[in-house]
């Protein structure tokens, strides 16, 4: 295109390659594409927050209700000091606990809502405080048990009965409980003996309705006629049904312990396997063995009848800095006369129906459809099953076979067995002597 006094200049027409227009194009949808990535990521990691949160939230929520529900201390000592403070209650505690206050609650152990269980701190000592916040449960064979009725807790014995008459009652409780021992009258001073709180020689009636109200526990009753034992706790004082035992530095069979939302979330081979990670040296092992061994000596045939572990889980087993073993929870320990009781003629459509704790079975007669009497195995073959990983694993090679053989033997006890009693003292007897010779020359013995 030319212009009047001046220089012509072609027309030039730009055009933009199809290549460029192509790349431009694509980088449009390339930029859209990534708007709508980053907004779909944001949406993701939004969601994912507050699914985060949620959860978080749910579980804080769960693990507080079941903290309050389980962990009921200052209930537990309103309910008691009520009763010490109107005359009702009285014990080697109760001044400590409700008056001086030197008694404190500590950190919560409780693994049931009407077992409570804390650390306590008494002066410069410290312990385990136990307090049932409900009805000790009876052997009912799986139904919950009733809530604790106050008005009638510490309703025995009544205004006007002698020390006399209390060993009447006493003595009468453990015949039906225990059945007729020649020793019963010893047992009863003993009772009489621990009652006696301010230790003035005499037994209070509130001191009588606080050692009556223990003495419907298993686990107190077995803990009074096994205070001489050394793999018994020891009982530091009582406060109605409330008492404080010696504290046990380790307070399961393995050295982990893990809150009870991730337990349900473990497979049971893979917490087995945990469990083995974290124990003791295996002469230290041996020597809590050798404890357990001797408990189980304790309790069978002992002075005061045949007592049945209805529950030898790990966890209710102990020990101390010496790697002395120390019974954490003997609720689930039975006179074997009382277990009989309760569980003849009781209605059934298998065995499954007649089993009491975890570990006391008995028979179910089909032609009756009522359960037997006779527990099939006894204490040192569920002791001895319990105890076959925890001394196996690591086992020296010189004993490992004979260990092994020994074992297997003691789980095969069958208390229906002929000759019974004499295999089970002396398989009880082999086993403890293998152990021994093994660590009896060793530091950790």
């Amino acid at each position: 295109m030319c212009f009047a006094g001046n220089t012509c200049v072609p027309e030039v027409f730009c055009c933009k390659p199809a290549s460029v227009a192509a790349s431009e194009h694509s980088m449009s949808r390339y930029h859209k594409d990534r708007k709508v990535r980053f907004s779909y990521m944001r949406m993701k990691y939004l969601f994912i927050s507050w699914l985060v949160v949620f959860i978080g939230s749910w579980v804080m929520y769960v693990q507080y209700s079941t903290y309050t529900e389980l962990c009921r201390g200052h209930d537990c000592r309103k309910i008691i000091c009520d009763k010490y403070k109107t005359g009702v209650i009285d014990g080697s505690a109760c001044s400590s606990l409700c008056a001086k206050e030197t008694l404190y609650f500590g950190k919560c152990l409780s693994t049931k809502p009407n077992n409570q269980m804390y650390l306590g701190i008494w002066g410069n000592l410290q312990g385990v405080i136990k307090c049932q916040m409900e009805e000790a449960a009876r052997l009912d064979f799986g139904t919950d048990p009733e809530p604790r009725k106050e008005i009638i807790l510490f309703d025995k014995p009544t205004r006007g009965t002698t020390v006399e008459k209390f060993k009447e009652m006493v003595y009468s409780f453990f015949k039906a409980k225990l059945g007729e021992q020649g020793n019963l009258s010893e047992l009863v001073n003993i009772i009489l003996s621990f009652a006696d709180g301010n230790k003035d020689g005499r037994v209070s009636l509130p001191e009588a309705k606080s050692a009556w109200a223990l003495l419907q526990l298993d686990e107190f009753l077995l803990m009074v006629m096994l205070q001489d034992k050394e793999h018994t706790p020891k009982l530091m004082g009582f406060c109605g049904d409330l008492y404080v035992i010696e504290r046990v530095e380790y307070t399961s069979l393995y050295g982990i312990s893990l809150p009870w939302m991730i337990e349900l979330l473990i497979p049971s081979g893979f917490r087995r396997s945990m469990d083995q990670w974290f124990t003791p040296s295996w002469p230290r092992k041996a020597k809590i063995a050798i404890g357990l061994l001797e408990f189980v000596e304790d309790i069978f045939h002992g002075p005061y009848g045949n007592f049945l572990m209805c529950d030898t889980s790990a966890r209710n087993l102990g020990y101390n800095d010496k790697y002395d073993l120390k019974m954490m929870d003997m609720r689930k320990i039975v006179p074997e006369m009382n277990l009989k009781e309760m569980i003849k003629d009781r209605p059934c459509e298998s065995d499954m129906d007649c089993v009491y704790g975890t570990d006391c079975r008995t028979l179910c007669d089909q032609s009756k459809m009522r359960c037997t009497t006779e527990v099939i195995q006894p204490n040192l073959a569920k002791v001895c099953q319990l105890l076959k990983d925890y001394l196996l694993r690591g086992a020296p090679s010189d004993i490992h076979e004979e260990l092994e053989k020994q074992l297997y033997l003691c789980i095969a006890l069958k208390v229906s067995a002929n000759q019974m009693e004499m295999e089970h003292s002396l398989i009880l007897n082999n086993l403890k002597t293998l152990l021994w010779k093994k660590i009896s020359h060793t530091t950790d013995s």
